[in-house]
């Protein structure tokens, strides 16, 4: 089972993600609370496999909690608010994945399945938009380092696909995909699915 920690303002909104999320046989919800104390004391206390975080909450924001979490506990922020600041700042703090509130229950349950397994998940409304943010450094990232067939895979993650949806795309088995990622993991020193788009996108490989 996955355990799931819920922490929103709005009573109506955790309400909402609790019978979501309990409708699934492999989650569980532990706890949801209303501000980002509670989230830091209940995930510290509880230590569940996900977080799902509101950014404007009393106490502590969605964004510091997840800096306070992260390394410990998986985080989704789930927000209403898709600013580009706001996308920025939970991805560096460490979260594993970015929803507006509008994505829609199935999007929801995957991102927590998504983020409980290691991997992340954004909004694909937000995706390009916000990993484009990403794409002026100061020095472009060496693409030489990954094959051909890597940076093909790196660029669908870049825009939004799942592991079956670039598997279908690029017609490679979906074990050969999770191969792939896994190597360029490993060589680009990246933790997740979120720093290879933000890598995909610096280096150049995604046009916008």
């Amino acid at each position: 089972m996955i355990s799931v920690l819920i922490a929103d303002d709005q009573e109506m909104v955790r309400v909402g993600f609790r019978m979501i999320l309990e409708k699934q046989q492999d989650i569980t919800v532990v706890a949801d609370v209303a501000d980002g104390v509670q989230a830091v004391t209940k995930a510290r206390e509880l230590q569940p496999d996900v977080c799902l975080l509101d950014i404007r909450m009393p106490g502590l924001d969605g964004l510091e909690v997840t800096k306070r979490l992260s390394g410990s506990t998986k985080v989704v922020v789930v927000t209403t608010f898709d600013l580009d600041e706001y996308v920025h700042t939970a991805l560096e703090n460490g979260a594993s994945g970015f929803l507006t509130k509008d994505a829609g229950p199935a999007l929801l349950v995957e991102a927590v399945r998504a983020a409980a397994q290691g991997n992340a998940l954004i909004s694909p409304q937000v995706t390009v938009r916000m990993l484009e943010h990403f794409s002026r450094p100061a020095e472009k990232p060496d693409t030489g380092q990954l094959t051909a067939r890597e940076q093909d895979v790196v660029r669908e993650v870049a825009r939004g696909l799942t592991n079956q949806e670039i598997a279908a795309a690029l017609y490679l088995s979906l074990s050969t995909v999770k191969t792939h990622l896994a190597s360029v993991q490993g060589k680009l020193g990246v933790r997740n699915r979120v720093e290879i788009a933000s890598w995909a996108w610096r280096a150049g490989l995604v046009n916008s």
